[in-house]
């Protein structure tokens, strides 16, 4: 069965949930993009007072916190934290490529 095989206004209700969908989607890249902002500012702060580039302690509440998130929308949990997991791996990668950069800066 195709889409032009549905009942029109199954059509009709299936590209409404759709354009939701897609607009939720932009809104959750819009997010992330804003909490790189955030975090490439944490970067460079970290990066000018010599501080380490992952602070397990944080991810750990942050996890938790997440995973109570996640509870209370009624998301699973694992999920949660598997996609946080992701998030915070990026970040991480920048922030040390934050302080390869200051480093290099330092020494020239």
């Amino acid at each position: 069965m195709t889409t032009s095989d549905i009942d029109a206004s199954v059509s009709a209700e299936l590209n409404r949930l759709r354009e939701s969908i897609d607009n939720i989607d932009a809104a959750v890249v819009h997010m992330l993009a804003e909490r790189f902002k955030c975090t490439q500012q944490v970067g460079h702060l970290k990066a000018a007072h010599h501080l380490p580039p992952a602070d397990p302690a944080r991810e750990g509440r942050q996890i938790a916190r997440l995973r109570q998130l996640a509870e209370s929308a009624h998301l699973d949990p694992a999920f949660a934290e598997k996609l946080l997991n992701f998030i915070v791996a990026e970040v991480i990668r920048h922030h040390e490529r934050i302080a390869e950069e200051s480093a290099t800066a330092a020494d020239d």
